[in-house]
């Protein structure tokens, strides 16, 4: 019972962090950081744009993850687009990232997060 309990906060916690990003902070422009974080990278024209379809694409994520369709696979895009995400930001705009540099500690602990959640709390026989 008790590793249920972990499984569903972590599956829980995990598409939480996609929907507020996707849809608080770039959808709904409660955090404009993430905006000009997009202009500086991609260009001003667009941004807007592209900031809210980077947050339609979150939350995509998190709906995909909650379905538990190819999970593998969605584990594997998860940590794949945070570490190139954050990797870009720390070197093109850390001056933008709330915490600047350190961010990326933040999103190394979501990528364990995340790589614990699939190949360890759901494992076959918990």
């Amino acid at each position: 019972m008790q590793k249920i309990i972990i499984r569903t906060i972590f599956k829980y916690s995990i598409a939480l962090v996609w929907i507020a990003n996707g849809l608080l902070c770039k959808v709904l422009n409660f955090v404009p950081r993430h905006e000009q974080i997009v202009a500086r990278i991609l260009g001003d024209e667009y941004s807007r744009l592209l900031t809210i379809l980077i947050g339609i694409s979150e939350i995509g994520m998190a709906i995909w993850f909650l379905r538990g369709i190819k999970s593998r696979l969605n584990t594997i895009s998860q940590i794949g687009i945070v570490a190139t995400m954050n990797i870009l930001e720390f070197i093109l705009v850390p001056d933008l990232l709330l915490w600047g540099k350190l961010n990326s500690m933040f999103a190394f602990i979501f990528i364990i997060v995340v790589y614990y959640n699939h190949f360890h709390l759901n494992k076959k026989g918990l």
